[in-house]
């Protein structure tokens, strides 16, 4: 029996970092080849990590909700009849400005194929040691972190697994005596709260489940809070939200993962591809009438049957009439990349943040098949299974706004992609209606409006306003689809 380390792999798509979500072992658990022990979360992702090899859990070198670099080590493993690691694995370097390259050696997964830059880390990669050394003392560690692993058993969380826990408590106002003589912190606040010499058990929370506040430490630190012995609850300032319960003023939030990517790729598309949205209102009557019918068609039985679906097929057609919308500009080439295949993207509302996985070849699919996928891509990601493959590649999106009762919007356009139609939601309203005699009446339709927002370098106002007008006239009739498809 030897102890070795597994290191975080490199989980591809150019991902250099990655946050442990979920633990699914604890020390002294056996473990057998391709085990899961872990679930990470890197910035396209959720992934399940397999363990290659067989032997018991020493120890967790990484806390939940910890981002770590590729080539990290997470987890020991007393491995039988295996030669020990000569000696712990070392951290990424931090200690150069100009250090920038790394090769990282997976464990379990040969050496890497060449190098990945990257900016300096501001979280810690790795435990500094085994043997109940402080966390603390884990090099590279910045007090900006969304949070702070624990390397040992019995740390100053209280935990007993290797990695730093919450530990259920009473309400609030409560000190640690109350809970065993353990402070309830999560570790980046206890890390804050060690970096500027305060006591934690000196500080009130004013959570009610105990649990103590970056906040608290601010407040402790500024003099804003009482003496624990003198404090009251009817002391402490209620959130003008709430009916005299006490609240945190403020809730900060990490910026990581899927919520991170977004964020840098929204910004890098409105400032790179000059957008322009246009609107259309319309008469989606009979398109509401195809979708009754279809849920009553047995070959629709044991799929869901939504406008959206109509709308799916219906910018397939329209991009077969309008191919100069379905491409995208290549900077360096200076050329317009113009697609024969859809590849349609969905942009879906998780937990995690915004999802955009697409359907692979839409524009070869039947009615059917489309709404196989739809489903299929909206079911993965809701549970926070859409791969990295699944959401590369994308030719063109829908976001349907529509399902959180919103009339529009002026979508910012998914990168690497030049357009993207925003469908919003259908009312009853009322509606001029023209007869076969040219007479006139008011009556009650499904209405909805729809917008494309496009890149104006390569797709041009009569472009842009031809596809979107196509979209409009199949959803107003979808015999037309027959027509044009």
């Amino acid at each position: 029996m030897a102890v070795k380390q597994f290191n975080l792999p490199d989980p591809g798509e150019g991902l250099v970092e990655a946050e442990i979500v979920t633990w699914k072992v604890k020390p002294g658990d056996t473990v057998k080849t391709n085990d899961v022990v872990v679930e990470i979360e890197t910035a396209k992702s959720l992934v399940e990590l397999p363990i290659p090899w067989e032997g018991t859990v020493v120890e967790l070198l990484v806390a939940e909700g910890t981002t770590v670099d590729v080539g990290a080590p997470i987890v020991s493993v007393d491995v039988a009849g295996a030669e020990g690691d000569p000696a712990p694995a070392t951290p990424v370097s931090e200690s150069s400005e100009d250090e920038g390259e790394r090769v990282a050696n997976l464990v379990g997964y040969g050496p890497s194929a060449g190098t990945t830059t990257r900016r300096k880390r501001r979280t810690p990669a790795a435990a500094a040691g085994r043997g109940g050394e402080s966390p603390s003392a884990a090099p590279g560690f910045d007090t900006d972190s969304a949070s702070a692993p624990a390397y040992s058993t019995g740390g100053a969380a209280g935990s007993t697994s290797g990695v730093a826990g919450s530990t259920s408590g009473g309400g609030a106002w409560s000190y640690s005596t109350t809970h065993g003589g353990k402070v309830l912190a999560k570790p980046p606040v206890r890390k804050f709260a060690k970096d500027h010499g305060i006591d934690l058990s000196q500080v009130i929370p004013t959570r009610e489940d105990g649990v103590i506040s970056r906040a608290d430490v601010e407040a402790f630190i500024a003099g804003g809070v009482p003496e624990a012995a003198g404090l009251d609850t009817a002391s402490a300032s209620a959130s003008p939200y709430s009916t005299g319960a006490v609240v945190e003023r403020e809730t900060r939030i990490p910026v990581k993962g899927v919520r991170k990517m977004t964020a840098q790729a929204m910004v890098g598309s409105a400032f790179t591809a000059p957008h322009v949205t246009e609107f259309i209102t319309v008469d989606v009557t009979r398109t509401m009438e195809l979708v009754d019918r279809l849920k009553a068609d047995r070959e629709f039985r044991d799929v869901k049957v939504t406008p959206l679906l109509v709308l799916a097929k219906a910018l397939c057609i329209a991009i077969r009439r309008n191919p100069g919308m379905n491409a995208t500009w290549d900077e360096q080439a200076h050329e317009i990349v113009q697609k024969s295949y859809v590849n349609l993207g969905i942009a879906a509302a998780t937990p995690r943040g915004l999802l955009v996985p697409n359907i692979k070849e839409a524009h070869a699919m039947d009615l059917r098949q489309l709404a196989d996928a739809i489903g299929e891509l909206t079911a993965t990601a809701r549970e926070g299974r859409t791969q990295p493959a699944e959401m590369s590649g994308g030719t063109i999106t829908i976001t349907n706004v529509g399902v959180f009762g919103v009339d529009t919007g002026t979508p910012i356009i998914n990168p690497g992609e030049s357009a993207i139609v925003c469908f919003g939601t259908i009312r009853k309203q009322p509606w001029v209606v023209t007869d076969a005699d040219g007479n006139d009446a008011i009556v009650p339709r499904h209405v909805t409006q729809l917008s494309v927002s496009f890149d104006h370098r390569l797709i041009d106002g009569e472009l842009g306003s031809r596809f979107l007008a196509d979209v409009a006239a199949i959803l107003e009739d979808p015999s037309r689809g027959l027509v044009w498809g």
